[in-house]
């Protein structure tokens, strides 16, 4: 699967994520250093998000990606109970490095 970009996501599956589908990489495709908890900034950006929500976040995405799709899709994924939380924690951080050049909150800047 091209994860070079976001994906569609309509109103009800980002609602009632309930299946990921093509949406999550599959374990072997996210690499080593998005597995290990707070192994980059990005892992730190999906703990805070998960954990505590972000507060006011601007999204910079890099060109060519539609910061509305991207931010849809990752927020799909946060919201999913089907993959194990180690994997969703990996593969938001990893799309998120592939998708934004940064993402600023009231209180950090993640880049």
């Amino acid at each position: 699967m091209d994860y070079s970009t976001p994906q569609e996501i309509s109103d009800v599956q980002m609602a009632f994520p309930a299946s990921l589908g093509d949406l999550i990489p599959a374990k072997d495709e996210i690499p080593e250093p998005f597995w290990r908890h707070k192994g980059t900034v990005w892992n730190e950006f999906q703990a805070d998000w998960f954990f505590s929500g972000l507060d006011e976040p601007a999204f910079y995405p890099k060109k060519g990606i539609n910061a509305e799709k991207a931010y849809r899709h990752l927020a799909t994924i946060q919201g999913s109970w089907e993959p194990a939380h180690e994997h969703k924690e990996a593969a938001v951080a990893y799309l998120a490095s592939l998708w934004f050049n940064k993402v600023k909150t009231k209180v950090r800047t993640y880049q």
